[in-house]
């Protein structure tokens, strides 16, 4: 039995090597990911400045000498609370018409997105990005991140 996604709802392993997936689904994925990783970049850095800012005022400046990246925090967060959402996805992603989904097909909690939005911003740093070349190897375009989160993003269903 199937939904409209394309999920087998049979499958109990998180970690499916081979999903069975329409190939509308992940038509296009690669691309528009590279694009939502983009503007969700933006978004999070437009976050940042303005808790920056906000942070400034209310303590006088003191702020400066005390406070950690706020990057890492706030993607944290970002992700974690976007894509556990009832829309399955971080800004960019709605706006690249993207989901992301256990590849159960079930909905992803709050503490697997989390993790892999840490997971990609650790490989993005350590290899430059040299790790998404995974996704061109794999049947379904998941990258490596994608793989030990359990995840899988694919085209949003009509």
């Amino acid at each position: 039995m199937s939904d409209t996604s394309g999920f087998s709802r049979t499958s109990p392993a998180p970690f499916q090597w081979q999903l069975r997936l329409p190939p509308a689904a992940l038509a296009g994925v690669r691309t528009r990911r590279v694009i939502a990783v983009c503007l969700d970049f933006i978004l999070v850095s437009l976050l940042v400045a303005a808790l920056w800012f906000v942070l400034i005022f209310l303590t006088l400046g003191v702020a400066l000498l005390v406070l950690p990246p706020l990057f890492p925090f706030v993607a944290f967060f970002y992700n974690g609370f976007t894509v556990s959402g009832w829309r399955m996805a971080t800004p960019g992603m709605k706006a690249m018409d993207l989901e992301m989904r256990l590849t159960d097909g079930s909905s992803v909690p709050f503490l697997y997105a989390a993790v892999h939005a840490v997971l990609f911003y650790l490989s993005w740093f350590f290899t430059g990005g040299l790790i998404l070349i995974v996704s061109l190897f794999t049947v379904d375009k998941r990258c490596l991140h994608d793989i030990f989160s359990g995840v899988i993003v694919t085209r949003r269903a009509n």
